[in-house]
């Protein structure tokens, strides 16, 4: 038994030793907190749950959703506590960190877009009960989990031409630019589920499924029975084009009539429900803005941490707006295949590059010099040389293509990542221990 789990045992048993001897008189006995899971050397508390849960509620009661009975709340949040220990453990195991500074500025940003100065912003939610430094630490953890998908699954993701030709010769069959607004379930099974644990799943599934077809509320349902992240907002997946969802949704979302609800799906990641909520059309663009820009990318790995990453990359940027040429700093520092043509990255396309970068392009004017910016492939400067307005219909076709079918694999491969990194933690559910 890990140190730190023998240690909280001992405080639970010394806490309940006192609660025993209180002399007469005195207040009635609090139960002891006590262990409800194991994730490695960590321990979740029921203190932990019920604080998350209570969270929870508070927003389920906002968004005017029924509630599923206390139990089910319960084993579903420690489900969803589980999983995000299991990524925070990785994170701090492989070295994955969020520093100070990056964290004030992401809260910085959280105050502002309430129109508030971080003292304020910091005022406004003590007056809400909300304790500051547990506000930070969500923060952070929140961050650390969107930097690891960014690391192990984002940065990873490739398509490839091959995929794209395939994309565009079947585009056709992908409903003409209408959009989808769905809600799902997933009762996620184990990498190496054995049979026995696939047909309990199943059983499982019917009965959600059943329920569904009855009439009972799909939100609800969600609360109740699914594993994905998105369970306790009704599972929605908002609104969506067929192709730019996972390819088990796509094909039977064209075929389900307004307020119906799909067969019991079965995928590697488990078994889905599917609920079609409503559609719309949407139309294409006629042109396409394209930018062309250069870059000076520095990686993050075992030997460079984010913060050297990071003030390496200050001073290049500080050289740079002193006058020194862009294109030779990059030549001497950037570490892409761009580095010898002074980091020049042509003219790119909508969703040619990854989220972090484009946003961060797309907010300069030309000639201007980015701050450093973060993706999953490191520290970036970015400039924009020029842009332009084209109608380049196979280029654009291809851009779009290649967006389309980086969002439909992205949720399958995080699904997947997020199954096979709890199948090798070790976890230990004791919820239903009294």
């Amino acid at each position: 038994m890990p140190k730190l789990i023998r240690l909280f045992a001992l405080i639970c048993c010394l806490g309940a030793i006192a609660a025993t001897t209180l002399p007469a008189g005195a207040a009635e006995p609090i139960e002891a907190d006590r262990i409800v899971a194991v994730v490695g050397s960590e321990v979740v508390t029921y203190h932990e749950l019920r604080n998350r849960l209570e969270s929870a509620l508070k927003q389920l009661q906002k968004q005017g959703t029924p509630l599923p009975p206390q139990d089910v709340l319960e084993r579903q949040m420690l489900e969803r506590v589980i999983m995000d220990q299991v990524q925070l453990l990785y994170a701090r195991e492989s070295g994955l960190r969020i520093d100070d500074s990056q964290l004030d500025q992401a809260i910085g940003r959280i105050a502002a877009g309430n129109k508030l100065s971080p003292a304020q912003f910091r005022e406004a939610l003590e007056k809400d009960g909300i304790q500051y430094a547990k506000f930070r630490e969500e923060i952070r953890n929140e961050m650390t989990m969107v930097r690891l998908r960014e690391r192990e699954v984002d940065s990873k993701l490739v398509i490839s031409d091959g995929e794209i030709d395939n994309y565009l010769a079947n585009q056709a069959a992908t409903g003409g630019g209408e959009e989808y607004q769905l809600a799902h379930i997933l009762l996620r099974a184990p990498e190496s589920a054995s049979p026995e644990q696939l047909q309990k799943l199943r059983v499982r599934g019917e009965q959600a499924l059943q329920r569904a077809r009855a009439g009972e509320n799909f939100a609800e349902l969600t609360a109740a029975f699914s594993d994905a992240p998105d369970a306790l907002q009704g599972g929605s997946l908002g609104w969506r084009m067929l192709d730019r969802m996972p390819s088990i949704y796509a094909e039977v979302a064209a075929k389900l009539q307004l307020g119906e609800t799909s067969e019991l799906l079965r995928s590697s990641a488990g078994f889905h429900i599917v609920k079609l909520f409503a559609k719309r059309g949407g139309s294409a663009p006629a042109s396409v803005q394209q930018t062309h820009a250069r870059h000076i990318l520095l990686r993050i790995n075992e030997v460079v941490s984010e913060s050297e990453a990071r003030r390496k990359m200050e001073n290049v940027r500080e050289r740079i707006v002193n006058g020194v040429d862009f294109a030779e700093q990059a030549r001497l520092y950037s570490q892409d295949g761009s580095a010898s043509k002074g980091g020049d990255l042509g003219w790119l396309n909508p969703g040619d590059t990854v989220p972090e970068f484009e946003r961060a392009m797309d907010a300069l004017k030309p000639n201007e010099l980015s701050q450093v910016v973060q993706s999953p492939f490191g520290m970036h400067l970015i400039q924009v040389v020029e842009r332009r307005e084209r109608d380049v219909s196979a280029e654009r076709q291809r851009a779009v293509a290649r967006q389309a079918l980086r969002e439909r694999k992205l949720d399958e491969a995080y699904q997947d990542w997020l199954r096979q990194l709890r199948d090798r933690t070790y976890v230990e559910n004791r919820l239903e221990e009294k």
